[in-house]
């Protein structure tokens, strides 16, 4: 095999590189943002997609934020690669304990609650296990989807503002090169032709 190293990786250097790779989370984040604005598509659609991801990020629905990004970004006319991107940037396992945990607290200041829980605390694993939503709907779900509004508001129109500057401004930049190296080439052949 062409590029198969001499020294397969150990298990544990494997989960070292999943946890930490070795040229650093930078390289991820500058190769993410570069997919991002080459997206073939218009600023205001990378930008609504985008941010559709990063909205959907809020709510407690883990399972089901590629959909309801889709169908958010669709209706937006958002792009679809984008509304992913937002939901991967936003939502991950590195993310999701802080993201629940703001959204709880906002929710209980909004609810009025105190949040230390109905009668010294919650068996969410009992509840979990029972499996029934009206059981887990008031005292886990609907703190955390009201909570989540505020914030999903916010980052929401912060994510599309960013986004949609930071890909209008590399496509005209990509623009203005394109047009620089055909005017070279024309030049060139210009002089080609009248020697």
């Amino acid at each position: 095999m062409l590029f198969r190293r001499r020294k397969p990786l150990t298990l544990k250097e494997k989960l070292r590189d999943h946890l930490w790779p070795r040229k650093g989370f930078i390289r991820s984040f500058q190769y993410f943002g570069k997919r991002l604005v080459r997206l073939a598509a218009s600023p205001h659609s990378v930008a609504a997609g985008f941010a559709a991801g990063i909205v959907v990020s809020w709510t407690p629905f883990i399972g089901v934020h590629f959909v309801m990004a889709i169908i958010i970004a669709y209706l937006v006319g958002g792009n679809v690669v984008a509304a992913a991107l937002g939901c991967l940037a936003a939502g991950n396992p590195i993310t999701y304990p802080f993201i629940w945990g703001f959204t709880w607290e906002i929710g209980h200041l909004i609810l009025a609650r105190d949040s230390g829980g109905q009668g010294g605390g919650i068996d969410l694993p009992a509840l979990w296990h029972k499996g029934d939503l009206m059981q887990i709907w008031d005292p886990v779900l609907k703190p955390m989807l009201i909570g989540g509004v505020p914030p999903a508001i916010v980052t929401g129109i912060i994510a599309y503002a960013l986004t949609y500057y930071g890909v209008k401004s590399f496509k005209t930049r990509r623009k203005a090169r394109l047009m620089e190296r055909a005017r070279e080439r024309l030049a060139l052949a210009d002089n080609a032709s009248s020697v």
